[in-house]
């Protein structure tokens, strides 16, 4: 019995093993429906500073650097991610070729210093990303100025060029967010990434003013060290300004907050603006919660950017178990949604990395609450996602977290959900054939002739007998190669469907392969 191959779109009809399908009409009995790709964003930090995810070690060759950043991407589509959020700016200095800031040493081992040989790690990161059809996002701190080091400062370093921007605090360098000439230079920082790589986000963290220290860190008793910005409240006051120190710090980091949306939207549309803020606004919000107050002590009212829609996705840090009662994640998620007035993306943090052999479900966990955390996200969030502190955890594939999540909630890989505000317009729909040989098929497609928005990925169905199984793709492949059985059911049809960076996606193509009647 011969089989019959035929295109998608439903039109030729040709007889033979060994032929390549072009289109003409088709009208067979109905197929049913094409089941949906799953749409949920999966990311995860790789935190540079003090070397935790990348590089391993600040004295790594050129060549050894770019294997582990290799090995962090695949491992990431290994494991069914499709997104890296990438720390480029850990304090005040930069892990690319900046003429802003010097290098960081954490990349070097001596800060101002370039790798040799010479490479701009941002932009292999985001072209290898890229290949494998991986988001890549940038991720900054925008006030910390460094830790108290012995480690040689550049003089390039805003701590010497500019000494009255930065604030001596506790073991901290912190630039000062009251003076409008520190917002300038985190955002000029912001915006020369945007404008000179192809990145698909940027992202800001939970470090606004810094964590309250102890005037003697060794005594807990010793008075809380107050954040040195009388000169900058000063030049506020003498301006006529009326608001309360601590209201006035709180408007400091407000204003950066809408400036930043506002600016890297005017640069590039599509770029979208993440932040990922301590899990609590205040305590008491819910009623349950209990804990850190960011909204009294890193003058941080990140409950009014969610409502104003300043970002595009919300990723607070819920780094607490669902069980627990002060902390819940599932609690805190949804309260958080519930703030979601302009329908923004909650897509929230993850403490992946206390996932541990020995867990005691509070400060060690078993990796099965990563997974019922993603189960929560799907039923409190209409397009979830998750972002998962951090990479080490993968790397290691610590207490088996990887297969734990590859076998259940991460077994096919999914699209990164649309983002409507930023635009809808979709790309067009591609062509695609199939060719029958042997024991395998090969799909080949191709974009459209003329269409205004190119696929940023391709995402191929494939129909063996009864199942469907997903492959995302990125945007430069054209083919992929699949076998014509498996557990003796004969592969049946091809979905393809062209999805552009904001997730828009095109109508499908298919190509189908059908049994003839038996005589």
């Amino acid at each position: 019995m011969k089989r019959v191959l035929t295109l998608a779109c439903g039109l030729s009809l040709l007889m033979g093993g060994n032929a390549m399908v072009s289109a003409q009409d088709n009208e067979t009995k109905e197929e049913p429906k094409t089941p949906e790709v799953m749409r949920e964003f999966r990311a995860v930090w790789v935190a540079t500073v003090a070397n935790i995810d990348w590089p391993s070690s600040k004295s790594l060759s050129t060549e050894k650097q770019k294997e582990e950043l290799i090995t962090i991407l695949d491992k990431c589509k290994e494991i069914n991610l499709n997104a890296v959020v990438f720390q480029v700016r850990p304090a005040c200095d930069a892990m690319y070729d900046s003429k802003i800031e010097p290098w960081s040493a954490y990349l070097t081992g001596e800060q101002g210093k370039a790798p040799e040989p010479y490479y701009d790690p941002l932009t292999f990161a985001v072209e290898e990303a890229h290949k494998r059809g991986l988001e890549l996002h940038t991720w900054f701190n925008p006030y910390r100025a460094g830790l108290k080091s012995k480690d040689a400062i550049s003089d390039k370093h805003i701590s010497k060029t500019n000494p009255e921007m930065v604030r001596d605090y506790g073991s901290y360098l912190w630039l000062d967010p009251g003076l409008k000439e520190v917002q300038d230079l985190s955002m000029n920082v912001i915006l020369d990434v945007v404008n000179r790589y192809d990145v698909d986000g940027i992202h800001i963290d939970d470090y606004f003013y810094p964590y309250k220290e102890k005037t003697d860190p060794k005594d807990p008793k010793s008075p809380i060290l107050d954040f040195p910005d009388e000169a900058s409240y000063k030049i506020y006051k003498d301006a006529g300004g009326q608001l309360k120190k601590d209201d006035w710090r709180r408007e400091n980091v407000d204003k950066f907050v809408e400036r930043m949306y506002k600016e890297v939207k005017d640069a590039k549309p599509h770029v979208k603006v993440g932040i990922s803020p301590f899990g609590i606004w205040k305590p008491g919000f819910p009623e349950q919660i209990k804990g850190f107050n960011q909204y009294e002590e890193l003058y941080a009212d990140a409950k009014k950017w969610l409502n104003e829609g300043w970002v595009d996705y919300w990723t607070p840090q819920l780094y607490w178990t669902i069980a627990n009662p002060d902390q819940s994640f599932s609690v805190l998620l949804k309260w958080w949604t519930e703030e979601n007035n302009h329908s923004r993306h909650v897509w929230p943090g993850m403490f992946t990395g206390l996932v541990s052999e020995k867990p005691d479900m509070m400060k060690k966990w078993d990796p099965k609450e990563i997974r019922f955390q993603i189960a929560w996200t799907r039923i409190l969030t209409e397009e979830p996602g998750q972002v998962h502190f951090s990479m080490k955890a993968f790397l290691k594939n610590t207490a088996g977290i990887n297969d734990e999540l590859t076998t259940s909630v991460y077994s096919q890989p999914a699209l990164v959900p649309p983002t409507p505000w930023l635009g809808t317009e979709a790309p067009a729909e591609p062509s695609v054939k199939a060719k029958l040989d042997g024991d395998k098929v090969t799909i080949a497609w191709e974009p459209a002739t003329e269409t205004p928005k190119p696929a940023f990925v391709w995402a191929v169905q494939v129909k063996t007998g009864k199942s469907w199984k997903t492959t995302i793709l990125p945007a430069q492949d054209r083919s992929l190669e699949v076998p014509a059985t498996d557990d003796d059911a004969h592969f049946e049809k091809v979905v393809l469907t062209a999805v552009d960076r904001l997730g828009n996606a095109s109508d499908p193509a298919e190509a189908t392969t059908e049994e003839p009647a038996k005589e």
